[in-house]
């Protein structure tokens, strides 16, 4: 039992992590997926976009992740989000302070560090597995096309892409707040249900 808290307060800031993506899913999901809508369409899924409107959607598209890492990072508060990031920039006595402070924690839990790194990292290895596996090794790209979803020149990388930015990188955005967080000692102690 003790291992099992021990390895609990050890993956703190995963734990967290997913916490928090399942209390604001929807929120999270959204912006997912304006990404990947955009990113498909950038991909050809609907056919061939003028340039002016690739450059609208990535625009789109990046803007949706930088909210969704606000969001996180201001603990679903983008204003508080913003302000955290804009005091890693300053040069006020007080931030320079808050950046000795988390290189010292980083000196002293680097292990713990570690750790999390190390169950982030299985856990996008294992997203990313699926959404291969839905791409290449199942008829939903055939079955899209075929049903006029996506365009014929798109390719089965509209699919992953669409996937990624469902999955993967919402996890890989919320997943480097908690870390910013964490080091900052900003990180909820009582974690978010």
């Amino acid at each position: 039992m003790k291992n099992m808290t021990d390895l609990s307060t050890t993956l703190d800031w995963t734990q967290h992590s997913l916490r928090f993506l399942k209390k604001h899913f929807l929120v999270i999901l959204s912006l997912g997926l304006i990404a990947g809508l955009g990113r498909s369409a950038q991909l050809s899924a609907f056919g061939d976009i003028p340039f002016a409107v690739d450059l609208a959607l990535e625009v789109a598209i990046q803007s949706a992740r930088i909210l969704m890492f606000l969001f996180a990072l201001g603990l679903t508060n983008v204003r508080s989000g913003f302000k955290r990031t804009a005091a890693v920039f300053s040069m006020k006595k007080d931030s320079s302070q808050k950046r000795r402070q988390a290189l010292t924690k980083f000196k002293i839990h680097w292990k713990k560090m570690l750790w999390n790194l190390g169950a982030f990292l299985i856990m996008s290895f294992l997203i990313n597995l699926f959404i291969d596996h839905v791409a290449y090794e199942t008829c939903m790209y055939i079955s899209l096309r075929e049903r006029g979803i996506l365009h014929s020149n798109a390719s089965e990388w509209t699919i992953i892409l669409f996937l990624k930015n469902l999955s993967v990188i919402p996890l890989t955005l919320v997943f480097n707040a908690m870390c910013l967080l964490w080091l900052i000692n900003k990180l909820p102690v009582k974690a978010a249900q």
